[in-house]
C-alpha cells in the first residue's frame, strides 16, 4: 500500500512539474530583454562573441585594463589543468607577470562560437597563437578555450573561462 501511494505522489508532483515550468516560462518570456527568438537571440549571441574576441584582442594588445573589464568580479579562470582563481588573482599571479616578458603575442585561425540560454553564454573557441618572448624563446600551440558569460546591465562578462593548449602537432 505504501508503494501505491508513494506512486500517486510521485505522478501527482510530476504531472504539476510542467504547468509549473509552462507557468515559469510565461511568466519569463514577457520580459523582452529575455526574449531569446530572432534577432535579440542573434544579438545577444553577437555581442558574447564580441566579448571573447575584445578578451583574445586585449591579450594580442597585452591591455590589462581591457581584459580586467571583461571578466566578473567573482569569476575563475582555468587554465591548463590549474584553477588560477578569480581573473583578479590569474593577473596577479599568473598572467600579469608573463606579459611583461611578451613581446609579441598573435592568434591565427582563430574560431569562437557562442550559445545563449536566458541570461547565460556558452563559448568555445579554437585557435593556434604564438608567443615570441624577450630572451628569444618562441612559443607556439594550438589552443582551445570554453567559456560561461552572464548578460547583466546590458554587458556581458566572463564569469568562467577554461583554456588548455599543446604543442603542435604534424598533419
Amino acid at each position: 500500500m505504501k508503494f501505491v501511494y508513494f506512486a500517486a505522489s510521485a505522478a501527482a508532483a510530476l504531472a504539476a512539474v510542467p504547468v509549473a515550468a509552462q507557468a515559469q516560462h510565461a511568466d519569463h518570456a514577457d520580459h523582452a530583454a529575455h526574449d531569446t527568438h530572432g534577432d535579440v537571440q542573434d544579438a545577444l549571441e553577437q555581442d558574447a562573441e564580441a566579448t571573447l574576441v575584445a578578451y583574445r584582442g586585449a591579450l594580442v594588445a597585452r591591455d590589462e585594463a581591457a581584459m580586467r573589464a571583461l571578466f566578473a568580479d567573482d569569476s575563475m579562470v582555468f587554465e591548463n589543468g590549474k584553477a588560477e582563481g578569480s581573473f583578479a588573482q590569474y593577473m596577479e599571479h599568473h598572467l600579469g607577470p608573463e606579459l611583461g616578458e611578451i613581446t609579441e603575442f598573435t592568434f591565427t585561425n582563430p574560431t569562437v562560437s557562442v550559445r545563449v540560454i536566458g541570461h547565460a553564454a556558452f563559448g568555445h573557441e579554437t585557435y593556434r597563437y604564438r608567443i615570441a618572448l624577450k630572451d628569444g624563446r618562441v612559443i607556439e600551440r594550438d589552443g582551445v578555450a570554453t567559456s560561461v558569460l552572464t548578460h547583466k546591465d546590458g554587458a556581458w562578462k566572463i564569469v568562467q573561462y577554461h583554456s588548455s593548449s599543446r604543442a603542435l602537432r604534424p598533419n
